[in-house]
């Protein structure tokens, strides 16, 4: 019997990738405007390798850009890619309206809920608080908060403990096969998988090693379910 149910938040609770890519590409105009010598188009090109390079939770992608692009860095052009970057992200930072019902949904049934995601803690819980939902959630983990990343099975037991629960009576729920999923086979957890299709290489490992992934179309088909 399901006990708990744990989300992945980036593109699982609310589309990060699209307004991610609106915001870097205003930052960049902003940049440009103020003294960032390129076109909007190669200081965006430019942007996206460093993000490559580094990892979209690094902190100073603005202050490599204008290093490359100018030769050094310039405080006016870094500050304002930052704050422009912050601005169209977070007026864009919406909760889908199945997201809400779901967790209210598993509350009112008394399921425990969990949030097991990637990223830095400060910047997760940003998130939570300005979307609204983080009265929802019994308890949040972040792999900067416990050394590991998920698919490490590490940080999936660290929340199952935090909730006393096992994984037999536990269920993830997230968008990407190697990271959600995975992690959740590691641990021996039941996982559910949306906004995301599976492989054909993934299919396969899945029937060679027995393990089912619900796929869901929408988080509320998981009332159907629980």
């Amino acid at each position: 019997m399901i006990q708990a149910v744990f989300f992945d938040m980036d593109d699982t609770l609310y589309d990060t990738s699209g307004f991610a890519s609106i915001a870097r590409r205003a930052a960049v105009k902003s940049m440009v405007h103020n003294g960032l010598k390129c076109s909007e188009d190669e200081g965006y090109e430019c942007l996206m390798e460093i993000v490559k390079e580094k990892g979209s939770n690094y902190d100073k992608h603005f202050n490599i850009l204008t290093e490359r692009i100018n030769g050094e860095e310039d405080p006016l052009i870094i500050v304002n890619g930052i704050i422009t970057y912050h601005n169209t992200k977070f007026a864009m930072l919406k909760l889908e309206p199945e997201s809400f019902s779901i967790l209210l949904y598993l509350k009112s049934k008394d399921y425990k809920v969990g949030l097991i995601t990637n990223g830095k803690k400060l910047k997760q819980w940003e998130k939570l608080v300005r979307l609204g939902v983080y009265p929802f959630f019994d308890v949040v983990v972040t792999s900067e908060e416990v050394g590991v990343d998920k698919p490490n099975a590490e940080i999936f037991q660290i929340a199952m403990d935090r909730l006393n629960v096992t994984a037999d009576t536990s269920i993830m729920v997230g968008n990407k096969f190697d990271v959600d999923i995975m992690g959740a086979y590691n641990v021996g957890m039941q996982s559910m998988l949306i906004n995301s299709d599976l492989t054909k290489d993934e299919e396969q490992f899945l029937k060679d090693n027995n393990y089912t992934v619900t796929h869901l179309n929408s988080l509320i088909d998981i009332m159907k379910i629980l």
